[in-house]
């Protein structure tokens, strides 16, 4: 199972599959991760406004001195903005320092308010037609939308309802969490996946599982080159290993071609330890149908 570079997106646009996740990288560290990673190779760059550091990626990129056209970005529409897309897309465009998004995703199938309950009377389908309008409205600031943590059940909601496909669902995947119905529903739909926590996140006990150490030690590399070319061996996904460490960034980009035996292991890790690394506890609100990992 070779290592793909790219994946075509369903606009036609060519994202590459390895990027550089910025989840959890604080404002004071971000920059100078972005910077590295753009510096060694690194063409694709994901955060989010929740995040709080876009204007930190943004100043990153500039140092990098890498040409904002060789960068594939993507962002997120917050939560609290679903109400408003067209402000927070201005907002992310002002703080990124930047024209144009190559992707702007909707974070979560999720409207919330300011103070973070459910906006109960504002539907999420309603925020997709308004990011809609904006991509058909403003080719020159949006190449590409599409949404992220969504399960198979909200996407044949969209699907019913969308003008346009999105062109990714970000989704958290790894060996604890393999998601491959979703990820194949995907895919046949002409939804390209990103993704996200490849490692199980920060002091993840797959960097020390048997069988992802016993690949690492045949293929000579990390427990995290393993894990991170898991998810790049998977046809129609991109994947966003998260550090802020420079040699843990350079190291990431270390990636090997798996066996179809190799990938079977790996994916039978999740029937003795199946686990999610993100878990926000507003997601108790009941059936909202986010992607898992079940």
């Amino acid at each position: 199972m070779p290592i793909h570079k790219s994946v075509k997106l369903n606009t036609g646009a060519e994202m590459p599959v390895f990027g550089l996740g910025t989840w959890k990288s604080q404002p004071g560290a971000v920059e100078k991760a972005v910077e590295v990673a753009l510096k060694a190779g690194y063409r694709h760059v994901d955060t989010a406004a929740a995040y709080a550091n876009e204007r930190e990626v943004g100043l990153g990129i500039k140092a990098s001195g890498v040409p904002r056209e060789e960068i594939f970005l993507t962002t997120k529409l917050n939560n609290p903005d679903q109400r408003n897309p067209e402000a927070a897309l201005e907002a992310s465009l002002k703080a990124l320092d930047t024209p144009y998004l190559d992707l702007w995703l909707m974070h979560w199938p999720a409207p919330m308010t300011t103070d973070g309950k459910a906006d109960k009377g504002h539907n999420w389908l309603d925020t997709w037609k308004s990011m809609e309008k904006l991509y058909q409205a403003h080719p020159d600031k949006l190449r590409a939308i599409g949404v992220s943590n969504v399960s198979k059940k909200f996407l044949d909601e969209l699907l019913a309802i969308a003008e346009v496909v999105p062109a990714v669902n970000q989704i958290e995947l790894h060996p604890s969490c393999n998601q491959q119905e979703l990820v194949e529903f995907c895919v046949s739909k002409g939804i390209s996946v990103t993704a996200y926590s490849p490692l199980g996140s920060d002091a993840s006990p797959l960097l020390t599982n048997p069988t992802v150490e016993k690949l690492a030690q045949r293929h000579g590399v990390s427990p995290a080159n393993i894990l991170v070319s898991l998810q790049a061996n998977r046809p129609g996904v991109t994947v966003l290993p998260k550090s802020v460490t420079p040699e843990r960034i350079v190291n990431n980009m270390r990636l090997v071609d798996l066996t179809e035996e190799e990938v079977q292991e790996l994916f039978a890790i999740e029937k003795t330890a199946h686990f999610r690394a993100c878990h926000p506890a507003w997601t108790g609100w009941g059936s909202i149908g986010f992607a898992d990992c079940e």
